[in-house]
């Protein structure tokens, strides 16, 4: 029995060569920010460990009851909190997370050798979450190796350094859980899933393949308890490095923008479109003199690959896109009316976040429809805020299919079994020739946004 566990325990991977040889190129990252007056609570970690993201996708922990929190009387006060970087380069380039450096007035890196650095902020991107840094007067300074994320295989052993609860150069190791992981807080990046154990103060870290090289950003964690579960979230190092070279060259990020809202497509959404099987990103909107509008594609159109890469999920195709070059052109596989077409579309620049919001409806007279809907004619001036050239608006919603379907009170109606719905009568209409038993699509304007829903007469 002993032999056999002294087999099993020899064909394990042997982490201390690697970590050796890496540690050097790892920092610990801290920094002081003046508080304003008041009272405030300080931590010793980064601020959005715990205020920036949802609940179940929290970084690292707590709140204002953590043990690990420090309450702050008077002002002004310096808060001071802590995480890790890598050096990318001889010259003193650093890549951390921008949470662990955002609203710092001071930042120092601290070196494997117990050297202290000054730091600048070269730029940020928050839509990833990457700081770039740059050490000052840093001379022999140690570099890392840069792998390549794409070429990761779910199963493959994987190595995190960094400075969990200000434990400097902590080792790690755990397996890839899964790839390409789109999470609620950032639609263009495909997170390395990983069972890694990340806490407080790994974030910006580098993950290491067992070549030595780096492949991910340690950068989130998935808890309900506010500390490690055995999941946790990594950026992948070909988009961390592309943000890097854009910041490091022109000081902002640009990435491919294509102007559709898109949604997953389920089993009843197949079945309604005609597919034998759930895939693609189907486009729910499309925006208004957006590169999408340009090249011909229409809400209902299911995206099935994009440039020869076929989309499996829906959240496939925005990191795909947003890795495209502004200007270049792509080409869309789509599903439309049951046929395949291709449109080839010239990707355009991301702009700032926005948002859209539909004002409220002037009461019309209503008219009763079957599926337990009751209608009535969209207002002109709804159509212009939403600009949309028809639909009817759902003003009460009985018992029936349409509330099955998750159809509500003010949706606006604007497609029925990829009928265009323009007007009460031709809603009316196409409710007529609905097939019984079979699951049709709804496309539905909520709240300034289009959604496809599944109904089944």
């Amino acid at each position: 029995m002993l032999g056999v566990q002294s087999a099993a325990a020899r064909s394990l991977p042997d982490f201390t060569e690697l970590v050796e040889e890496n540690s050097g190129a790892v920092v610990n990252i801290s920094t002081t920010q003046t508080m304003q007056s008041g009272t405030r609570y300080g931590l010793p970690f980064s601020q959005r460990d715990f205020e920036q993201l949802p609940e179940f996708f929290q970084d690292f922990f707590g709140g204002p009851n953590s043990p690990f929190h420090r309450r702050q009387p008077g002002a002004p006060q310096e808060r001071h909190s802590m995480g890790s970087g890598f050096i990318v380069s001889a010259d003193g380039y650093v890549l951390t997370n921008n949470h662990v450096i955002e609203g710092a007035d001071e930042i120092v890196v601290r070196l494997s050798d117990r050297r202290e650095l000054m730091a600048t902020l070269v730029g940020t991107d928050p839509r990833s979450d990457l700081a770039v840094l740059k050490i000052e007067n840093g001379d022999d300074l140690p570099v890392v190796k840069v792998g390549r994320s794409s070429e990761l295989k779910t199963g493959e052993w994987v190595l995190a350094i960094g400075s969990p609860f200000g434990f400097d150069y902590t080792a790690t190791a755990g397996i890839v859980s899964a790839l390409g992981r789109s999470l609620p807080s950032e639609n263009y990046v495909p997170f390395i899933q990983t069972d890694v154990a990340i806490n407080p103060g790994n974030s910006g870290g580098p993950l290491f393949n067992l070549d030595g090289e780096v492949v991910g950003i340690n950068s989130q964690i998935y808890t309900r308890s506010g500390g490690f579960m055995g999941v946790s979230f990594a950026i992948p190092i070909d988009d961390a490095m592309n943000v890097f070279r854009q910041i490091r060259d022109h000081g902002i990020v640009s990435r491919g923008w294509l102007g559709v809202l898109i949604q997953e497509v389920n089993r009843d959404l197949a079945e309604s479109f005609g597919l034998r099987r759930p895939r693609g990103a189907l486009v729910a909107e499309v925006m208004t003199n957006s590169p999408a509008e340009e090249a011909g594609l229409k809400a209902g159109d299911i995206v099935l690959a994009y440039d020869g890469e076929e989309i499996s999920l829906s959240s496939d195709l925005p990191p795909k896109v947003g890795r495209t070059p502004v200007g270049e052109t792509a080409t869309l596989e789509v599903l439309r009316g049951g046929d395949r077409i291709e449109l080839p579309v010239v990707i355009g620049e991301l702009p700032d976040e926005g948002s859209q919001q539909a004002q409220q409806a002037t009461p019309q007279e209503s008219t009763t429809a079957p599926l337990g809907l009751v209608v009535e004619p969209l207002p002109a001036k709804l159509k212009d805020t939403l600009g949309i050239d028809g639909g009817v608006l759902v003003t009460n919603v009985g018992r029936g299919a349409a509330l099955n379907a998750g159809i509500r009170p003010k949706d606006i109606i604007t497609e029925l079994d990829r009928k265009p719905i323009r007007s009460v009568s031709e809603f009316m209409a196409a409710v007529r020739a609905l097939p019984e038993g079979k699951a049709v699509s709804v496309r539905v304007i909520r709240q300034g946004r289009a959604t496809y829903l599944v109904m089944k007469p």
